[in-house]
C-alpha cells in the first residue's frame, strides 16, 4: 500500500523501557519491554537492560501503544510560519503521538499526488507517522471531485475538505460512491454554508451578550443528518469530524443502532471549555465548531463515554501570533491540541485510562487505517514483534501550560496557566526515544 511516512535509514538502539504497566486492548499488565531493531523484542517482568542499551524509566508509569490524533493542521506546504511538520510532529511526540493524520487545507491543497508525495518527502525524518487525509474536491472548492483513486493508491484512506464542509448533497453523494468503491472513508466537516455564514461563535445568550455574530447548532446538525441519509443510500463510510453539539452526537448514536457505518470524533476543547470563555473576546477561544453551552459539552462527554464518539481528535491548528491579535471576529478560528490533549482527557473525563487510550489511540488508529489490520503499525498491542510505537504516561503528574513551553510553531493554547493531571514522559517512535523525560531528543 502506501508511501506513507518513513525515516531516513539510522542506526536504532536498543531500549528498554523498564518498571511501567502495559495497557492495550488486551489489558493491563506489570512488564518492562525491550525494543531491538525497532521493534518489540520481548514484553515480560524483570527484564535485565543488555549491555549499552538505553534504559527508560517508567516507574509508576503506564506504558501504552503511541497514541494516534486523526485530526491534525501541520499547515506545511503555505503556512509555515504557523508550523512545519518539524515541528507540529515535535509537538505530536512530546503528547504522546505516535502518527497523525494532517488535514488537506493546506496552500495548495492535498488534492493531486504531487501535493501528498511532497508532504511524505517532507516527513521523512519527522518524529512521528504523517498520515495524509486528501481534498474530497479539487482545491477544497466543493465543485468537482479530486482524484481520489490516484490519492488511494498512495496510500491515503480518509478524504475530507476540513475547513469546509461539502455544501452539494449531490456531490457528496458521488463522493461516497467513489469512496465505497475504491475501500476508503469519507471525513465530514459538518458545517451548513447558508446557515453558518458570517457566524464568529456560537449563536446564543453569550453571542446576545457580545454582540457577535452567532453560528447556530442547526448548521452543523444539518449537514450531519445529510450525511447519514447519503450513508445509509450509499452504503459508504463516513466519519463525522470534531462533534460539538448534543443533537449531532444523538444523531450518530442513531445512526449506529440502525448499523450504518458512521464513525465520529471529538476535540478536547469541546469537552473542556463552553462559549462563557468568550466573555473576553480573546481571540484564543475562536474555534470552528464553535465552543457550545454547557449543555453540549456534558453531550459530549457522555458520547465518549459510551461509544458513541469513537476517538478524541485533536483539531491541532496552529496560528502565528500576528494572526490570533486580531479582534475575535477577524482572527481564523482554532486552537492548539497535540501537547495537551492526553491530560484534558484524564483530566476532565472521569474515565478509567484503559478508556482514554482506546479514545485516543487503538479506536483513531482503526479509522485512519493505520493499525496492523490494515497493515499499518500504529495502535495494536505491546506484544514481541510489533513495531516499537509507545508512549510512557505518568498520570499522576500534574503541570501547568506554559504556551512558551510548547514544541508547537504558535503559541494559542486557551489553556495557558491551567493545572492538568497526566504526563507523557517518554515516547519511542519505530525503535527510537523521541522524547525522554518530557524533553524533545530532536
Amino acid at each position: 500500500m502506501a508511501e506513507r511516512s518513513g525515516q531516513s535509514p539510522r542506526t536504532d538502539p536498543t531500549v528498554l523501557v523498564r518498571g511501567g504497566t502495559v495497557i492495550d486492548q488486551g489489558g493491563e499488565r506489570r512488564a518492562d519491554v525491550l525494543i531491538a531493531e525497532g521493534r518489540i523484542a520481548s514484553v515480560e517482568d524483570g527484564i535485565e537492560p543488555p549491555r549499552g542499551a538505553v534504559v527508560l524509566d517508567a516507574e509508576g508509569c503506564v506504558v501504552a501503544p503511541g497514541l494516534v490524533d486523526l485530526h491534525t493542521h501541520l499547515r506545511e506546504p503555505g503556512r509555515e510560519e504557523s508550523e512545519t511538520i518539524a515541528t507540529g510532529t515535535r509537538a505530536a511526540s512530546a503528547g504522546g503521538f505516535t502518527a497523525v493524520v494532517a488535514m488537506p487545507n493546506t496552500d495548495p491543497a492535498l488534492d493531486s499526488a504531487e501535493a501528498v508525495r511532497n508532504v511524505f518527502d517532507l516527513a521523512r525524518t519527522a518524529t512521528a507517522e504523517v498520515a495524509v487525509a486528501g481534498a474530497i474536491t479539487v482545491g477544497r472548492e466543493g465543485e468537482r471531485l479530486a482524484p481520489m483513486a490516484e490519492l488511494t493508491a498512495l496510500g491515503v484512506r480518509i478524504f475530507t475538505d476540513d475547513g469546509s464542509g461539502v455544501q452539494s448533497a449531490g456531490l457528496m453523494r458521488r463522493a461516497f460512491e467513489y469512496a465505497r468503491g475504491l475501500g476508503v472513508t469519507l471525513a465530514q466537516h459538518c458545517e451548513d454554508g447558508t446557515l453558518a455564514a458570517g457566524g464568529a461563535m456560537h449563536e446564543g445568550a453569550w453571542s446576545s451578550r457580545l454582540g457577535l455574530p452567532g453560528m447556530p447548532a442547526a448548521a452543523e446538525e444539518v449537514m450531519v443528518a445529510r450525511d447519514i441519509a447519503l450513508a445509509r443510500t450509499t452504503g459508504g463510510r463516513i466519519h463525522f469530524l470534531h462533534l460539538s453539539t448534543g443533537a449531532s452526537i444523538q444523531l450518530v448514536r442513531q445512526a449506529k443502532a440502525e448499523g450504518l457505518w458512521v464513525t465520529a470524533e471529538a476535540a478536547p476543547h469541546h469537552f473542556s471549555l463552553t462559549d462563557a470563555c468568550t466573555a473576553g473576546y480573546d481571540p484564543v477561544f475562536r474555534v470552528n465548531p464553535p465552543l457550545r453551552p454547557s449543555a453540549d459539552v456534558e453531550a459530549v462527554k457522555v458520547g465518549l463515554a459510551d461509544g458513541t464518539i469513537d476517538a478524541i481528535a485533536t483539531d491541532h491548528a496552529p496560528h502565528a501570533p500576528e494572526l490570533k491579535d486580531l479582534p475575535f471576529d477577524q482572527a481564523p478560528p482554532g486552537m492548539l491540541g497535540l501537547e495537551t490533549a492526553l491530560a484534558l482527557a484524564i483530566s476532565e473525563l472521569g474515565l478509567p485510562l484503559a478508556r482514554v487510550l482506546a479514545l485516543l489511540c487503538w479506536q483513531p488508529a482503526v479509522i485512519a487505517g493505520l493499525d496492523p489490520a490494515h497493515g499499518g503499525d500504529q495502535g495494536g498491542p505491546v506484544v514481541p514483534g510489533a513495531a516499537a510505537n509507545l508512549c510512557v504516561i505518568d498520570p499522576a503528574a500534574t503541570w501547568t501550560v506554559d504556551p512558551t513551553a510548547l514544541a508547537s510553531r504558535s503559541r494559542n493554547t486557551p489553556y495557558a496557566g491551567r493545572t492538568l493531571t497526566g504526563r507523557v514522559r517518554h515516547t519511542v517512535f519505530r525503535g527510537e526515544p523521541v522524547v525522554v523525560d518530557t524533553e524533545a531528543q530532536r
